[in-house]
């Protein structure tokens, strides 16, 4: 599979997203910066990308992503920004992240984390997509198609985003 990058760049720290209560009910608005420092509730889209052989895409984050650097990742997405809707959310991600503009999104479930400082309601989201894909360089190192035996596999003895595994988990593939 070919996989470019492309050449974005912004301050995901000033970005400003919804902070919301343990309810999902929005509370406030803050900078990702604030919301991080703090702990803050927050929403955030996860989007599984399959193929037609029912793999998984999975991506390796940067070194330099504020929480779970160079973890791996089942799900492109990310924060919620303050006005958006889920689908809005997932769209922006998908097409930043993976460059993908052109697929149908399912929803699955909204779904609630915490772990530490991280606490987040997510919006879950399954699509099918062949690739290429052109990989934002300041949010994937690297990513490749792989079967859910080989992420059981991986995750024994590499990081991966442990939201994004309860996410498989919820789905039945563990």
């Amino acid at each position: 599979m070919v996989v470019q990058t492309s050449n974005s760049i912004h301050s995901p720290a000033e970005e400003l997203v919804q902070i919301v209560d343990r309810d999902n009910r929005p509370v406030g608005v803050e900078s990702r910066r604030i919301m991080r420092a703090h702990g803050l509730i927050h929403r955030a889209s996860y989007i599984l990308v399959y193929n037609s052989r029912n793999e998984i895409f999975i991506q390796k984050r940067t070194t330099t992503k504020d929480i779970y650097p160079g973890y791996w990742d089942v799900a492109a997405g990310g924060v919620m920004l303050a006005g958006e809707s889920d689908i809005e959310s997932a769209r922006r991600e998908l097409a930043e992240e993976l460059g993908i503009t052109d697929t149908q999104l399912d929803f699955l479930f909204h779904h609630y984390y915490e772990a530490g400082e991280n606490k987040v309601w997510g919006a879950a989201y399954r699509c099918c997509h062949e690739g290429p894909f052109v990989l934002q360089p300041e949010e994937v190192e690297y990513g490749e198609f792989v079967s859910m035996e080989e992420v059981i596999h991986r995750k024994e003895n590499e990081p991966f985003t442990p939201d994004g595994i309860e996410i498989l988990a919820r789905i039945g593939q563990k």
